[in-house]
C-alpha cells in the first residue's frame, strides 16, 4: 500500500495569495527532494488541514504542481511525485505550454483584427458583457469559463471557420493555463486591463489595434509562463 510522505509545511499562512503560498511550498518540497519521486502526497484534506487552508485552495495549488509535470493524479490511488524538474512539455490536456505558446499567436491575433470588421453589434454587446462579468467576478472558476468564452467570441466574431474550430480545439487547453497562471502568477487585474483593451479595439472596427490588443495580451500570457516555469515571481 503506498504511503503518504508528510512534512512540516514551514513558513506560515497568509491570507491573500493563498494558492500561490500553499502551491510554493508544495513546489520547493518537491524539487529539494522532501517529497522524493515516486512518492504519495497527501490527501487534499489532510493538506488543508497542515496548511490551514480549504480543500479548493489545495486543489488548485495541486493543479500548479501537475501543470509542471512535477505530479501526477492517479485514479483511486491519489497524487505522486514524477519529477523533480519542472517542464513546460507537461500537458494541459491534450496540449503542452509551449504548443499554445508557439500556435495562439498566428490564430488569436489575426482573429481579433477580422473581429474589428466583421463583428456584429451583438458580439460587441457580449464581449463586453463578458469583460464587465469578469471585472466583477468573485468565484475563479467562473472566471477561467468567461475567459474562455471571451476568447472563444473573437475567433467566432472572425468570420473565419478556421480560427473559430481551431480556439474551439484548444479551449479547455487555454483554460486550464488560464487557471493556473492567473491564480498563482497574479494576473487577474492585468488580464481583465488586457481584455478590455481588444474590446476596446474591436468597438472601434480597429483591426490594427485589435491584433496589436491581442498580441499584447499573449505576449504578457508568454511572459507568465516563463515565470511559472522558472519560479523567480515574488513569493505570495
Amino acid at each position: 500500500m503506498d504511503k503518504a510522505v508528510t512534512w512540516t509545511a514551514g513558513q506560515p499562512y497568509r491570507p491573500s495569495g493563498a494558492v500561490d503560498h500553499v502551491f510554493r511550498r508544495l513546489r520547493e518540497a518537491i524539487e529539494d527532494g522532501t517529497f522524493p519521486v515516486g512518492s504519495r502526497l497527501e490527501a487534499e484534506g489532510a493538506l488543508a488541514t497542515r496548511f490551514a487552508v480549504s480543500r479548493p485552495v489545495v486543489r488548485e495549488a495541486l493543479r500548479g504542481c501537475a501543470a509542471l509535470g512535477l505530479t501526477e493524479t492517479r485514479v483511486g490511488r491519489g497524487t505522486f511525485v514524477v519529477s523533480r524538474t519542472p517542464s513546460a512539455e507537461a500537458p494541459l490536456g491534450r496540449y503542452s505550454p509551449r504548443e499554445l505558446q508557439e500556435a495562439r499567436p498566428h490564430v488569436e491575433v489575426p482573429a481579433a483584427a477580422l473581429a474589428a470588421t466583421r463583428r456584429t453589434d451583438e458580439e460587441l454587446a457580449r464581449l463586453t458583457e463578458l469583460v464587465d462579468r469578469m471585472a466583477h467576478e468573485a468565484d475563479f472558476g467562473r472566471w477561467v469559463d468567461l475567459d474562455a468564452a471571451f476568447h472563444q467570441l473573437v475567433a467566432t466574431a472572425s468570420r473565419n471557420r478556421v480560427f473559430g474550430t481551431v480556439v474551439a480545439e484548444i479551449r479547455d487547453a487555454m483554460a486550464s493555463q488560464s487557471g493556473m497562471l492567473n491564480s498563482l502568477e497574479g494576473r487577474r487585474e492585468e488580464s481583465d486591463a488586457e481584455h478590455r483593451r481588444i474590446v476596446t479595439a474591436i468597438a472601434e472596427r480597429s483591426p490594427e489595434g485589435a491584433g496589436s490588443a491581442m498580441r499584447e495580451h499573449l505576449s504578457s500570457v508568454e511572459d507568465a509562463v516563463a515565470r511559472f516555469f522558472a519560479d523567480d515571481a515574488p513569493d505570495a
